[in-house]
């Protein structure tokens, strides 16, 4: 399940946990896969279900960065895929940006 969005954590160096667990009281599936850089603080909420073929059927994902409590709700994994790789692309170039003005300041001192 979600292999794509498995290739884009490992490929972008994300620590990832996986759990599954099936509610008592709704027909879906639950599948929460959490995953992060350094702590494992942003997690996906996969909601699905099998059809009658035994293929399994995606009703949502939810994402919630840092724990946000209000999700981005995702209906298929390539628009979540979208979304995190717009997402990464903008932390790495504030982080390499970051890093070269700390860069700056010791070289000047």
């Amino acid at each position: 399940m979600l292999k794509r969005t498995k290739q884009f954590m490992n490929s972008n160096k994300y620590k990832y946990e996986k759990r599954y667990f099936r509610p008592l009281m709704t027909p879906e599936n639950v599948y929460v896969f959490k995953f992060g850089k350094e702590e494992l603080n942003n997690r996906l909420i996969i909601k699905y279900s099998h059809t009658w073929t035994g293929r399994i059927k995606i009703h949502e994902i939810d994402l919630r960065m840092h724990k946000q409590q209000h999700p981005r709700i995702f209906k298929h994994e390539s628009e979540l895929i979208k979304y995190l790789k717009k997402h990464v692309d903008t932390t790495d170039k504030a982080s390499t940006k970051r890093n070269s003005v700390d860069s700056k300041k010791v070289t000047t001192k």
